[in-house]
């Protein structure tokens, strides 16, 4: 009997080593960083993030915005296999990299339209670490980059089951969708609230009252932020390099967006000083003068030279 004990403990021991390894599977970590020269705004959107994950592991800045490879070795450092990287821009654009380490694959994004906590100054309020629900809009599984955005939105902020600084309950929503080629973000809050109880002064009120308690909780949706629109540009195969597997043509730099609009700018003002030239000149014709006043030219049959 002991040794049928013995075996049988050995096993059950090893089914639930083997359900431990299946329960540790969803093993993500993600490396928050940004680089010199973002904002205010940038530096709290970037915090609220961290906040809302906590399975994460916020860094200092980072120096180099060419040598985007050594980011890998920074994540193997702090045993992260994701990496979230803000990269500013001349102090007014912001790209969100998101990228799997070592392998890839890496996207870049243009964040637009960036509301942190603190500006929406919204009702709701979640618990710091709970887990969210990852609601995606069904567009993302009719394309192949929109499905390979939809797994890279998973592992970056889904939470896995047991990570450190987790609450073990949800409370939260995390929306995703896509409209114009563009990932709107939004975060709700589950809020639960109980129906009115009833307070009936008749016997027949007092009835009412007790079917009510019979009723579930209310569940609704609360903003709390923060929301942001992402523009994809590229997908790169490895991670911060390699070949490019997805390229968005509609996208257009806001460098290029701004130089459009000062040669716009300038071609109006080289119209009205070409205007205000040829004005000038019809007066000069006409023998107007500059200030308005109007002279008529001097002839020789003029009353003036005629009865002088």
């Amino acid at each position: 009997m002991a040794a049928v004990y013995k075996s049988l403990s050995r096993a059950g021991g090893e089914k639930s080593d083997a359900q431990n390894e299946a329960k540790r599977k969803n093993r993500q970590r993600v490396l928050i960083l940004s680089s010199r020269g973002v904002t205010y705004r940038h530096r709290h959107l970037m915090n609220d993030l961290a906040a809302m994950m906590p399975h994460g592991r916020k860094d200092v800045k980072f120096d180099s915005k060419s040598k985007l490879f050594q980011l890998n070795e920074l994540a193997e450092i702090y045993n992260c296999n994701n990496t979230l990287f803000f990269e500013a821009r001349k102090g007014k654009d912001l790209y969100m990299w998101m990228s799997k380490v070592p392998n890839g694959p890496t996207v870049k994004m243009h964040v637009q339209n960036l509301h942190t906590m603190e500006e929406l100054h919204f009702t709701g309020n979640c618990l710091k670490g709970s887990r969210p629900i990852l609601s995606f809009d069904a567009t993302f599984d009719q394309e192949p980059h929109l499905q390979l955005l939809k797994e890279m939105f998973l592992h970056i902020f889904g939470v896995p089951q047991g990570a450190r600084r987790s609450k073990p309950f949800i409370d939260r929503v995390m929306g995703f969708t896509i409209t114009d080629g563009k990932v709107w973000v939004r975060n709700y809050q589950v809020n639960e609230v109980e129906p009115s109880k009833m307070v009936g002064k008749e016997e027949g009120d007092e009835e009412a009252s007790s079917k009510t308690k019979n009723k579930d909780t209310n569940i609704d949706l609360v903003e709390i932020g923060p929301r942001f629109v992402l523009t994809p540009i590229v997908i790169q195969e490895g991670s911060f390099g390699g070949p490019i597997i997805y390229e968005n043509k509609q996208f257009v730099s806001p460098n290029h967006m701004r130089s459009e609009l000062l040669r716009q700018k300038s071609e109006r003002h080289g119209d009205r000083t070409d205007r205000e030239r040829e004005l000038l000149v019809k007066r000069d014709n006409l023998g107007l003068r500059s200030n308005g006043e109007t002279k008529v030219k001097k002839s020789g049959f003029d009353a003036k030279s005629v009865f002088a």
